[in-house]
């Protein structure tokens, strides 16, 4: 087991490949032990490394929620942060999964800039994971609005304005 120490630095392009490496292999463990049949496709974007699982048929469904999704994800960054001995960033997607949850996540930010469009001078949005206030935040800036992270922990989340 090789390691690596815990640093501020940035991970390398090699660093995510690998953790896509050691992601993939734990993944592929899972669906092993559950008997579920996936393809599994590597990427590295954005300065993370990306595992998406697919399958022709629906045996991923039970797998494709987005809360198991999220418990899938933390439970594959900590196999990779023990190989690793670094923290991992990396996402996980499951039978489409993350894209489902974009159009969710967009129907929020509609709804609250619908509240915005009412008078209301801001909008909070739920507490939710830094993936997913990331995303929020990219919508917002596609519709020409304004968002900032507030909180800690479980209870950070984004609020939404005008410019």
């Amino acid at each position: 087991m090789s390691t690596t120490p815990v640093t501020g630095d940035a991970p390398t392009q090699a660093e995510l490949e690998a953790e896509g490496d050691i992601a993939a292999d734990y993944v592929e463990g899972l669906l092993d032990i559950a008997d579920i049949d996936g393809d599994l496709t590597l990427d590295v974007k954005q300065g993370r490394a990306y595992v998406s699982v697919e399958s022709d048929d629906d045996s991923l469904g039970v797998l494709a929620d987005p809360d198991t999704v999220q418990a899938l994800q933390e439970l594959t960054r900590l196999a990779v942060q023990a190989k690793t001995g670094r923290f991992s960033r990396l996402i996980l997607d499951v039978d489409g999964s993350r894209d489902a949850r974009r159009a969710q996540l967009e129907k929020l930010v509609d709804a609250a800039v619908s509240r915005l469009d009412e008078g209301a001078s801001q909008a909070s949005l739920p507490a939710m994971s830094s993936y997913e206030r990331k995303l929020i935040h990219d919508i917002v800036a596609e519709r020409g609005l304004v968002s900032e992270s507030y909180g800690d922990g479980a209870d950070r989340h984004t609020v939404i304005r005008r410019g």
